[in-house]
């Protein structure tokens, strides 16, 4: 039966994420947006399988509810008619792909610091984890997830700030783009 709910809900995920970009039902944002909704949806059931109900139940109440009114609200102030008119400013072309290539290089540098490191431990952990056989830890609990989140040896406190970080850019980006400029 998990195997089935598991085929279901990445199989949907998957389709209404192509369904997101490729879209061929509708040229509207608001429908992408929908699309996107869904995918968040199936995301969540694909948690509730893995036992993490917590993680399912932020999945839907942040990112499908909170995250997404944000884009509708986006989208309906961005007059997209004007966007389409303007012209492409080289300047502004080159700093996002700067400012790309500098992200994925913090991504890159913190996938290598924390698993590279997690290969060198993991053959001293072979021999801990004899010992802490007898301690079960529960995975989906919120307890287990913060200490996977905010513990100095798993080292995903910078992924998590440069997170933060893109979400105050994204949010000073909204704030100047749904601005009417003075003319």
């Amino acid at each position: 039966m998990e195997g089935t709910l598991f085929n279901i809900f990445a199989g949907l995920a998957v389709l209404s994420a192509l369904l997101v970009v490729l879209n061929p039902l509708s040229r509207n944002p608001v429908t992408s947006a929908m699309f996107l909704v869904m995918t968040m949806i199936s995301i969540s059931g694909l948690f509730v399988l893995l036992g993490a109900y917590f993680l399912a139940a932020v999945q839907i109440l942040v990112y499908a509810g909170a995250v997404m009114v944000l884009f509708l609200f986006v989208i309906m102030l961005l007059d997209l008619q004007e966007i389409a008119r303007r012209k492409l400013n080289l300047v502004s072309l080159a700093m996002g792909i700067l400012a790309v290539g500098a992200l994925f290089l913090v991504y890159k540098s913190s996938l290598e610091s924390t698993y590279g490191e997690a290969s060198q431990q993991h053959e001293v952990a072979a021999d801990a984890d004899q010992a802490e056989a007898t301690t079960a830890k529960v995975v989906g609990s919120t307890q287990a997830l913060g200490q996977a989140l905010f513990s100095v040896g798993n080292g995903f406190i910078l992924p998590f700030e440069i997170v933060s970080v893109l979400l105050l850019v994204a949010m000073v980006g909204v704030i100047l783009l749904s601005r009417k400029e003075p003319g």
